[in-house]
């Protein structure tokens, strides 16, 4: 079974320095019907003007993964890490039994397109981590890559979560095809352009949530950046 999730049917907020569409209930967006899917509980589609950002504050029992599409965002917690995520780059933290962080886009004249990621964790009370690794654009072109795993498999970032992450770029011909336990679940996220999966067409912002199925194929993309979640049910 597959079920479409429009962009436009997502929640969304704009505060001026900020504008976020929620697939997911988050902050003043509330919908019962889209509280998470599986483990995974937020997709933040945000874009933060130049010079702004969030300033510090507080996560607990969440795993986050920080997915920049455009532009840059610098990085501090209080575990003393400080980074830039470029585009390519996929940044794990680990927020366990506590930490603070801050997240700030320092360009002058450029916003940054960011995805947030929330997935909950298989374990809570963990001590505090952080991870980053960069995963070039000919790893993606054509394949869904591996960039984030329960283990760390295949160089992908390591997350207390029963959760698969896969990214992709297709263009053209280009098709890729995963199996999938049909006793688990699958989401499809269609960052940049347009994609079909399964049949289905996707664009920028849409959705597909799969159960049930035993395969997924992408195909017909248009400059498409996708994510793909293989998730505990």
């Amino acid at each position: 079974m597959l079920t479409l999730r429009r962009s436009e049917d997502r929640g969304y907020a704009d505060h001026g320095w900020l504008q976020s569409f929620h697939s997911f209930s988050f902050a003043d967006y509330h919908d019962p019907a889209f509280m998470g899917f599986g483990p995974l509980r937020v997709i933040n589609d945000d874009v933060i003007a130049p010079g702004r950002g969030f300033g510090m504050h507080g996560h607990r029992d969440m795993e986050i993964v920080t997915y920049v599409l455009d532009g840059a965002l610098a990085h501090q917690d209080s575990l003393g890490n400080g980074a830039t995520i470029l585009p390519g780059d996929v940044q794990r933290m680990s927020a366990g039994k506590g930490i603070l962080h801050s997240e700030f886009n320092h360009e002058t004249a450029a916003a940054t397109h960011l995805l947030q990621i929330w997935i909950q964790p298989t374990v809570r009370g963990i001590r505090p981590s952080y991870e980053q690794k960069h995963f070039d654009a000919a790893d993606k072109r054509g394949r869904l890559r591996l960039v984030a795993s329960p283990d760390g498999r295949q160089g992908s970032v390591s997350m207390t979560a029963d959760a698969l992450l896969y990214a992709g770029l297709f263009d053209g011909t280009e098709t890729a095809e995963l199996t999938l336990d049909p006793r688990r679940k699958a989401y499809v996220h269609v960052a940049l352009g347009e994609v079909t999966a399964n049949g289905t067409v996707l664009k920028a912002g849409d959705a597909a949530m799969l159960e049930g199925e035993a395969l997924l194929r992408l195909e017909g993309g248009h400059q498409a950046e996708v994510l793909v979640f293989d998730l505990a049910a």
